[in-house]
Order: C-alpha cells, then sequence, then structure tokens
C-alpha cells in the first residue's frame, strides 16, 4: 500500500519518512491516514509526527531504543513499519470541507487588482475563480494554523510580493505562485493580498486550536463589507 516509503535519520531522535517527490492529494492523504494512525496507535517511545506535503516526520525517544547491536533509527523504522503493516487495507474517510466566506478587494485585498492586471482578468473574474474550485489543505505551518492550500486554478496565480509588509491583518486571504493560503494571525507576510475573512482561524484556548486541519477541503464564497462586519460583530459578542 505504502510501498515506496523512504525512511532518512533526522536528527539523533526523529525519522524522515519521504513518499516520493511528487506533491499531490493522493500522496499527501497517504501521509495524513498514516500519522493519524501512529497517533492513535503510539508505539513505545513515540512523542509525535510532522506531516508535510511529500514527507512525514516521526519524533521518539531514543532512550527507550537502546540495543548493543541495533540503532535507535533502525529500531524505530522497524516499529513504524509494524504499525504501517497493521493499518486496516480500506481507506480513511476524506476530509472535512469547510466553507470560508470573503469579503474580496477594498481595504481587506489590496493586491486584488494587481493578481487581476497580471493575468490579465477583471476583478470579479479572479473572485469567481478562487470561489469556483475547492482547495485542499496540504498543511499547517509557517504562522500557527496557517493553512498551506493546493488545488487553486493557475488562472489567478501571482508571485509574492518583491518587498513584503511588516504586518497582515488576520483572516487576511492571499495569493504565492499557484497557491492560496489564509492568515490566521496578525504576521508580517509577502503573499498577494485579495480578501479577508471574518473567521477565526486560531483560538489558543479550543481544542483543537486551529479551525483547519491537514486533509480538509475548502470552499471559498464571496459577502459583503456589511456581512463581513456583522459576522465579525457576532463573533466578537460570542467572545
Amino acid at each position: 500500500m505504502f510501498q515506496d516509503i523512504n525512511y532518512f535519520r533526522f536528527g539523533e531522535a526523529g525519522i524522515l519518512m519521504e513518499f516520493g517527490h511528487e506533491v499531490s492529494e493522493e500522496i499527501n492523504q497517504q501521509i495524513h491516514e498514516i500519522s493519524r494512525w501512529l497517533n492513535e496507535n503510539p508505539f513505545d517511545g513515540f512523542i509525535e509526527t510532522v506531516p508535510a506535503y511529500t514527507t512525514l516526520t516521526v519524533l521518539y525517544d531514543p532512550m527507550k531504543f537502546v540495543h548493543p547491536e541495533k540503532s535507535a533509527f533502525e529500531l524505530a523504522k522497524n516499529r513504524i513499519e509494524m504499525r504501517i503493516e497493521s493499518m486496516p487495507k480500506e481507506s480513511a474517510s476524506a476530509g472535512r470541507v469547510i466553507r470560508i466566506p470573503v469579503c474580496y478587494g477594498g481595504d481587506f485585498g489590496p493586491d486584488l487588482r494587481n493578481v487581476a492586471k497580471l493575468n490579465k482578468l477583471t476583478e470579479k473574474e479572479v473572485i469567481k475563480i478562487h470561489t469556483e474550485k475547492t482547495c485542499y489543505v496540504y498543511m499547517l505551518g509557517f504562522a500557527p494554523g496557517f493553512p498551506f492550500l493546493g488545488g487553486m486554478s493557475s488562472e489567478i496565480a501571482a508571485p509574492r510580493l518583491s518587498s513584503p509588509r511588516l504586518s497582515i491583518p488576520k483572516g487576511s486571504v492571499g495569493i504565492a505562485g499557484e497557491q492560496t493560503g489564509i492568515y490566521p494571525i496578525e504576521t508580517p507576510g509577502g503573499w498577494q493580498l485579495i480578501g479577508r475573512t471574518p473567521l477565526e482561524l486560531f483560538r489558543p484556548d479550543d481544542n483543537p486550536p486551529t479551525l483547519l486541519e491537514a486533509g480538509d477541503q475548502v470552499e471559498f464564497y464571496e459577502i459583503t463589507t456589511e456581512e463581513y462586519h456583522s459576522w465579525e460583530a457576532e463573533d466578537d459578542h460570542q467572545d
């Protein structure tokens, strides 16, 4: 089922599992299936997993793998392989579908006009293209809860800004290359901003603290400025 996995040492307490070099939803889903299985069925010495586009890093306690002839890497690798062999044959169900409201353009999307110009489109066409395709969450990273989304149309691709902004408001929706993403907290960044969502993507006191998880599907839909402020006010009231 996962015959193409390559194992590499990752420091003294980690194993990097490489699933080839092709970025695809199918491979990424396999990575998250294995990650979930290891976390639900941990071996003695297991600490955590860190899934990415085409790799899965497994961290472990090397003191649990002391042997006169075999290294901790070999022993931990064997444990991982045994866990994978015990996985159910049927694939896990697809991730959740999360709908994200976005107010496009204006102060919320200062780079929308530039993205449209780069691709010889109108701003409305950029919005239509951005909202008509379902995106896939490959991984979370960069900032707490920041989703790296695949599946965006190349018709609205745009390069990162040559000079990153020092501060980007939380909820900002951006484009970098053929990827789109959402800034969950205020942070510096260089993605081209096309809109903003009133949803809170990161709540440190919640469990889990992030709205999105790797493997989820994301559908964007457009809202007006009035709807944005109404949504934001309601969210503040609930807090």
